[in-house]
């Protein structure tokens, strides 16, 4: 990690130690500290084991991407990548950071860049359209909840899908339609001589052009690949699954039971759209508090809500960076020779 990324980090932590502060600065600690020790552990370890479910089939789908061509990766590489891509999502705005990360992560490993690249941009598309798959089934289930209680934070959830869903149908575009997509950017760069010298306008629209042409490349190859991405699309549902019930299980751990299974998933959908709006890194601030909006209506008490908050940001945050912190220290392990 460069000074700066360690920098970032530091004050990532202390700004969750502050936000944290100010959640409980109002709160009965003696309240509180009687639900955190009466918890049902039982659960905790369950939501704990969601998150290390998540982590591992993100590690499975990097290994079956990279072995498709035949190279070779390990499983403790397979594992370690997805852990330092947390890191780097953590501290870096709107997550930009995990996949150059996870690119230098995969080069360390064995895996020439170009390849690297193709199995980053693979799995980027596969995660997006889950993503957006998931949005729209939770949309359809949640947002009547969302638009009766907290009618102004619906406009941040469907905001942050249109650019979810703006990102696909962009890739999509390239793919099956990749000579119109190149006259729409040309047409879109136009206004851009306005307002910069033609020296960076070339580079712009040169760099943009070698971009797009790169990604249809690539889509050629998963075209070719569609077997192994249902596989992989199948598998990044499930991943997302397993991290999208982390607060029913939290729930489950404060005692709250009868709560709806399917309600309490689908809105921690629409929480990790507010999040992607907030260009601090991890979204702080707006994380915590669509958290406590969202799901002030399930738990009731306002103690046991800040305590369900912390545990549930320490488990879908801190938990993926503190790993990724450990993964960074582990040597690669470096295998230059084919898949069986």
């Amino acid at each position: 990690m460069s000074r700066r990324n360690k920098l970032v980090l530091a004050l990532m932590i202390l700004i969750g130690a502050l936000i944290f502060g100010i959640s409980l600065k109002n709160e009965n600690l003696g309240s509180v500290w009687h639900d955190l020790i009466h918890l049902n552990m039982w659960w905790i370890a369950v939501a704990l084991g969601c998150m290390f479910l998540y982590f591992g089939l993100e590690g499975i789908i990097t290994k079956m991407l990279v072995e498709s061509n035949g190279n070779k990766l390990s499983w403790r590489d397979s594992f370690r990548i997805p852990l330092i891509e947390q890191l780097f999502n953590g501290i870096t705005p709107f997550s930009s950071g995990g996949q150059p990360a996870q690119l230098v992560a995969l080069m360390q490993s064995g895996i020439e860049g170009g390849r690297a690249s193709s199995v980053l941009l693979m799995k980027f598309v596969v995660f997006q359209s889950m993503v957006v798959i998931n949005f729209i089934i939770s949309l359809i289930v949640g947002f009547g909840y969302l638009e009766e209680k907290i009618r102004f934070l619906s406009w941040f959830v469907l905001f942050g899908f249109l650019i979810h869903l703006t990102v696909i149908v962009g890739l999509l575009m390239v793919m099956y339609w990749h000579d119109f997509t190149k006259r729409l950017i040309d047409i879109a760069f136009v206004p851009l001589r306005w307002f910069v010298k033609s020296e960076k306008y070339t580079e712009w629209r040169s760099t943009l052009n070698e971009k797009v042409d790169t990604f249809y490349e690539e889509s050629l190859r998963m075209k070719a690949q569609w077997k192994l991405i249902l596989e992989i699309s199948i598998i990044t549902f499930f991943q997302l699954l397993f991290y999208y019930l982390v607060p029913y299980f939290i729930l489950l751990a404060l005692g709250k039971t009868g709560v709806n299974i399917v309600m309490i998933t689908c809105l921690h959908v629409l929480i990790f759209m507010v999040i992607s709006l907030f260009p601090i890194p991890g979204g702080a601030g707006g994380a915590e508090y669509g958290f406590s909006v969202l799901f002030s209506q399930f738990v009731g008490n306002s103690g046991k809500l800040v305590l369900a908050m912390l545990i549930w940001r320490l488990l879908t945050y801190y938990l993926g960076m503190f790993a990724g912190m450990v993964a960074m220290v582990v040597r690669p392990n470096k295998l230059n020779r084919k898949a069986d």
